[in-house]
Parts: C-alpha cells; sequence; structure tokens
C-alpha cells in the first residue's frame, strides 16, 4: 500500500469543512444537533484528557 499524499488529505478535510457547514446552516433541527454534538465532543475530550493528565501524573509522582 502506498502513502497517501497530503494534498489529497487537506483537499479530504476541506471537502469535510464544506458538508458540515452546509448541514449546520441548514433548516430545521440541523443547527442545534451539530451545537449539540460538539459540546458533547468537546465535554468528553476534556473529561478524558483531564483523566489521562492525572493518570500521568499519579505514575510520575513518589507517592
Amino acid at each position: 500500500m502506498e502513502p497517501v499524499p497530503l494534498n489529497v488529505i487537506v483537499d479530504n478535510i476541506i471537502e469535510m469543512n464544506e458538508y458540515f457547514s452546509d448541514v449546520a446552516m441548514g433548516e430545521g433541527l440541523a443547527p442545534l444537533l451539530v451545537a449539540v454534538g460538539t459540546i458533547i465532543i468537546v465535554f468528553t475530550l476534556g473529561v478524558f484528557g483531564y483523566l489521562t493528565l492525572g493518570a500521568a501524573t499519579s505514575l510520575v509522582s513518589l507517592e
């Protein structure tokens, strides 16, 4: 399997942003669902980041 060129990855990210912005600016409950999904993702990343930081700190502490 040959490596994927970086410009293909960047093009996919740009295209994904266009799709998400179309949904976020859509009609009905779509903007609310995107906002709630973003809040859930940010919250879970924060919690797991905090737990990981605590585990790493505990690993290197002298207690």
